[in-house]
């Protein structure tokens, strides 16, 4: 898959933006960043789509610009020499579909139906986008039409929204939705940027969906995580699941044992497991705030995706790891 479409994934959410005052352009890309979407689809809907994708290039390439509403190859090649990376289309039109393929420029067509996924895998395409995903049947048509084509990831827009981009994203064959909720026209036109940044966060946060998975306790001996372990079922009914390493008491609590050569656990005092829906996602959301990853111990599936990862730094003594949920 291209790198660029790879990185849309990383982020699972496209805002789908409609501007009709150039000077909103950067303001509003900004506001975006902030609140964790490095990315966006400025549409040709309207005359000054063009020049929005120009000024936020040039202010903020690491912004991961797209064009949308791409209807023919002319607005692609406007598109692209103005700083688009990725180009969107309402419909699957062969012709545009093909010119990008033989440009090297990635694209996602419109498609709701299986006619226009098979024209899409013949181009050579790995994305489609699945639009208008609501009016059309949602994800449970996604989930069945997705079926036959293994291969292929999908990007829903229409109708998606705050209350079911979560269950959208859930699904594997998902790469990222493309919404406008949270950057409205109007938003745009009131200069709001401030909620245009909260909207995003929020939506991003859905997206992801941390939650405290389990808390690990490091015990200084087998007989203390023992007794750990049983006054925690005495006291509030957590029944005691011993393991090689450790003692869960319940789903919640871990009470880790030292190993045989008495080295204590990851963290000084323990560790917080923090559950997410993508670990990819969630990895990506928060290196761009900084945060580094022990790439070196994190455990991996059979197919060789991160299943457990654990943050370089500790926080007041405890280690903290992603895990899938």
């Amino acid at each position: 898959m291209h790198k660029v479409l790879e990185d849309l994934g990383k982020t699972g959410i496209v805002p789908v933006i409609t501007i009709d005052d150039t000077e909103k352009a950067v303001p509003l890309a900004r506001a975006l960043v902030r609140g964790g979407i490095p990315c966006a689809e400025i549409t040709f809907r309207t005359a000054q789509g063009e020049e929005a994708i120009r000024r936020i290039a040039k202010e903020m390439p690491e912004m991961l610009l797209g064009a949308g509403t791409v209807l023919n190859t002319g607005q692609v090649d406007r598109a692209i020499d103005a700083g688009a990376k990725f180009i969107v289309s309402p419909g699957l039109n062969p012709k545009v579909a093909a010119y990008c393929v033989r440009k090297g420029i990635p694209v996602t067509p419109g498609c709701a139906n299986p006619s226009d996924i098979e024209q899409a895998l013949e181009l050579g395409l790995e994305v489609v986008k699945f639009f208008p995903a609501e009016q059309a049947g949602g994800l449970e048509y996604i989930k069945a039409i997705s079926a036959p084509y293994p291969a292929l990831k999908f990007m829903p827009t229409g109708g998606i929204n705050a209350d079911n981009i979560a269950k959208y994203t859930a699904f594997d064959r998902i790469l990222a939705c493309g919404g406008s909720w949270m950057a409205t026209a109007d938003l745009i036109r009131a200069g709001e940027f401030e909620k245009i940044t909260a909207l995003s966060r929020e939506a991003v946060l859905s997206i992801m969906g941390f939650q405290i998975a389990h808390i690990g306790i490091n015990a200084n001996g087998e007989e203390a995580a023992a007794r750990a372990a049983a006054l925690f079922g005495t006291l509030f009914g957590f029944v005691p699941k011993d393991g090689n390493g450790s003692i869960f008491a319940g789903d919640s609590i871990e009470v880790v044992k030292p190993s045989a050569e008495g080295h204590c656990a990851a963290g000084t005092h323990g560790h917080i497991a923090i559950g997410t829906n993508s670990i990819t996602r969630a990895m990506a959301y928060l290196e761009r705030a900084g945060i580094v990853f022990d790439y070196a111990n994190a455990k991996k599936d059979t197919k060789g995706n991160i299943t457990s990862v654990y943050l370089k730094e500790e926080i007041l003594g405890f280690a903290v790891h992603l895990e899938a949920v």
